[in-house]
């Protein structure tokens, strides 16, 4: 099985959420622009074991898989919901298992969702430094959505729409240019680290 070269995911639990339906719209765009496979996960399938895992190797396969293709895709969409100001501890505790390296100059588009604009600041103050320790190149412009800004399960927002469309336009120098076909996923997850540095206590 090829790993796809664009991956979403989406730091929530429900596959029927707004954050998942942004990484959904923002991908679909990509694709259409870029001509590029992708594929695109939410927090809850990484599995229940995700809360007491203390590295990948207490995750389930599932779990595993899905660190696989984050891991090696050429770039990624992430999304989360603001929860208290920030990103879930779950999400936030995923990341926590990924090797420091295992990120290094991969492009992500960086989003969140929220029930107002008093988080707007979210993607700035949470999301980039988050990603900035793990030295990923995030995009420039980040998306930050609220709730008035989907009806009927879609992104409706024209400013939201056109923001993401910016973004997305700053994946070009990633994605249109000549690189090696795509791997072939072997079932092994690398890197892992089987001792995790200074990882809080499982949520």
């Amino acid at each position: 099985m090829s790993t796809p070269v664009i991956v979403g995911f989406s730091g929530s639990l429900s596959s029927a959420s707004s954050t998942r339906t942004l990484v959904e719209d923002a991908i679909k765009r990509t694709v259409a622009r870029f001509k590029r496979s992708s594929e695109t996960y939410d927090l809850g399938q990484v599995g229940t074991d995700l809360g007491s895992a203390r590295s990948l190797f207490d995750l389930s396969e599932g779990g595993r898989h899905i660190v696989d293709r984050i891991v090696h895709a050429k770039a990624l969409v992430i999304a989360c919901p603001v929860y208290k100001g920030s990103y879930p501890g779950l999400f936030k505790h995923f990341f926590d298992l990924l090797d420091p390296a295992c990120l290094i100059g991969k492009p992500v588009l960086l989003a969140a969702v929220g029930g107002g604009e008093k988080h707007a600041l979210m993607v700035e103050q949470h999301l980039r430094p988050l990603f900035g320790f793990f030295e990923a190149q995030t995009l420039a412009t980040g998306v930050y959505a609220s709730g008035q800004d989907f009806a009927d399960g879609r992104l409706v927002s024209p400013a939201v729409i056109e923001r993401l469309e910016r973004a997305i336009g700053q994946f070009t120098p990633y994605l249109e240019r000549p690189f090696a076909p795509e791997a072939t996923f072997s079932g092994n997850v690398t890197p892992l680290r089987r001792q995790p540095e200074n990882l809080a206590v499982a949520r």
